[in-house]
């Protein structure tokens, strides 16, 4: 990875850092949400997959920053994670939730750093600065993982706590029926975002190999 690359991994980290600390003291200071004391208030923002991609996007820039050459299994999987979680965190936030967002000060702050600035300069960062070769097929079957043990944690820990993070995951509004559908289309968004990336990934590389 070129040196203009990880200064642009070490830009991505600080803008999720700058995200995730802004929105953590919004909601440690604010009145409004499920609940209504501390810590749990803040404990709950992690129950939200933009933040849990925002974290994955956050600590493997933070990574490639630092270590541009790691290139395990495990790294592999989780940078991707990173990628598409970010990118499906964009698109569902501006083409479903943006509508009804009612965002003031600090709160709108925090809400463009993390479901506007995190998606695009994640997304362009892997485009321009890679580091190619780091995905397959493999990779892309273990990067669903992640989205599917969300969805699980979600759907179980509301069924206790009456907590759905987003409207479309619901269960008490929509029923189960309505919100597997609903994650079923954002689980096809995801693995065509996967397809997409695997196959320009190997387009690219491709050819830098053979210029070089």
């Amino acid at each position: 990875m070129t040196t203009t690359g990880r200064s642009w991994a070490a830009l991505t980290a600080l803008v999720v850092a700058a995200g995730l600390v802004v929105q953590l003291l919004v909601t440690a200071h604010s009145s409004d949400g499920f609940y209504q004391e501390n810590p749990e208030r803040v404990l709950n923002v992690f129950a939200y997959f933009t933040i849990q991609s925002n974290l994955l996007l956050g600590g493997t820039a933070l990574v490639l920053a630092l270590r541009p050459n790691r290139n395990d299994p495990v790294f592999k999987t989780l940078r991707l994670n990173g990628v598409l979680c970010i990118a499906v965190t964009g698109i569902v936030y501006h083409a479903v939730l943006a509508r009804d967002a009612d965002f003031h000060g600090w709160g709108e702050v925090a809400n463009f750093l993390l479901h506007t600035a995190a998606p695009v300069v994640g997304v362009l960062g892997w485009l321009l600065f890679g580091p190619r070769g780091l995905t397959d097929w493999r990779i892309v079957g273990w990067s669903i993982v992640f989205p599917l043990l969300w969805l699980v944690f979600t759907l179980v820990r509301g069924a206790f706590v009456g907590f759905y993070p987003y409207p479309f995951v619901d269960v008490g509004a929509h029923g189960y029926g309505r919100v597997l559908l609903n994650c079923l289309l954002v689980a096809v968004l995801f693995l065509a975002l996967a397809a997409g990336a695997t196959a320009l990934d190997r387009r690219i590389h491709r050819k830098a190999t053979v210029e070089r």
